[in-house]
Formats: C-alpha cells, structure tokens, sequence
C-alpha cells in the first residue's frame, strides 16, 4: 500500500453518540483504539487530519448539537489546528464543502475510519470515490451496528460490517487494515522529506 504525501485522514463521526444504548450490538470493539493508533501515526508524521462530526437536526438523535453525545471520544478528539467539517446528511460530501477544502490544499487521496460503516463511513466513501479520491476504508478502525431486515432476518454487526465493506471494496475504495495503513502513513511522510530535501540542495 503506498499513500501519496497529501493523504488526509479522514475520521468519520467519532462522537459520544455512538455510546448510545439504542444502537444495540455493534463490532469491533477494537475500533476505537486503532482509532487512535491512525491518529497517532498520521501526527507524528506531519500528515493532515480532517474530523468529521455529524450535527444531526433530528430532535432525539443522539447526535444533536447541544447534547452529551455530540461531544468527541476522547480517542479521536481533534488536536489543536486539525479541520473539522460539521454535516447534517449521512454523507459528508453532501453539501460541497468537503470537496472544495480538499480540492484547494490538493488532496488526492483518503484514509477513512470511523462510524458507522454501513451509515456514514459507506456514504461518504462511495461519494469521495465517485468524485474521482483514491480512497482507502480501515476495517479495524470502523464498528457497524446489528440490522433487522424487512423479512424478519436479525443481521449482526459483524455480518453488515463485512456487507458493507464488500459494497465498497474495488470499485470505491481498497479495504485495509489499521496496521498497514499506519506503516504506509511513513511510507508517505519519508517521500515527502525525500523531496523537500531534494528541492532545498537544488535551490542552494
């Protein structure tokens, strides 16, 4: 796996609110801290970090603004001088502003994680693939929730985690591994130095 240097990590809906009782079983319960391992590993390289955080207008959604659960985890709360872009809908392309803050610092590639992976983290995958990102999901770093179709068929976390990064996996994104993507995070940060370096001794 090989990242280009302006690779943002893109972290999805990391909010108390999915500490709900409501949302019932989800997987992973690793997630959070390979949450915090990305996080890690994309500062301590000086690579750019964007936060996602759902501002939800449904009055009993846990995630409303003004409410315990719109808070950050601690795992994922933003450092100082780290973008975070609010949305409303389930995608967070939805209204543009995503796409144009990328757009103008020249991002081409993102790392996502977050929750839930077949709510936030599918739409906004699918929509940053079709606009052209080379887009990577962590599947450790996501959690999903347990689903009851309309058939009566109950749907563990596990089960629609899979589904919906196999919806995702080829044609919008390349489903990876928190390890590997922290291992690439180096890869990219090494290629920039090597180049700055490079551009300093030409332009002595």
């Amino acid at each position: 796996m090989r990242l280009p240097p302006d690779t943002v990590l893109l972290v999805v809906d990391m909010q108390a609110a999915i500490d709900d009782p409501r949302w019932g079983e989800l997987n992973n319960p690793g997630a959070e801290a390979n949450v915090a391992a990305l996080l890690a590993g994309w500062r301590g390289h000086g690579l750019p970090v964007v936060h996602i955080r759902h501002d939800s207008p449904e009055p009993r959604s846990p995630y409303r603004a003004e409410t315990p659960g719109h808070v950050f985890k601690p795992c994922a709360a933003p450092a100082p001088g780290e973008a975070v872009v609010g949305k409303e809908a389930t995608s967070a392309f939805a209204d543009g502003r995503l796409d144009a803050a990328l757009t103008k610092l020249g991002v081409t590639a993102l790392v996502l994680c977050g929750v839930l992976t077949q709510n936030s983290v599918e739409a906004t995958a699918r929509a940053a693939g079709d606009l052209g990102y080379r887009v990577f999901v962590v599947a450790d770093a996501c959690r999903a929730s347990a689903k009851t179709d309309a058939a009566g068929r109950r749907w563990s976390a596990a089960e629609v985690h899979a589904l919906s990064l196999a919806n995702l996996a080829g044609e919008y994104a390349r489903i990876v591994e928190a390890d590997t993507a922290v291992m690439a995070a180096r890869l990219a940060a090494a290629i920039r130095d090597r180049r700055a370096a490079k551009a300093g001794r030409a332009g002595a």
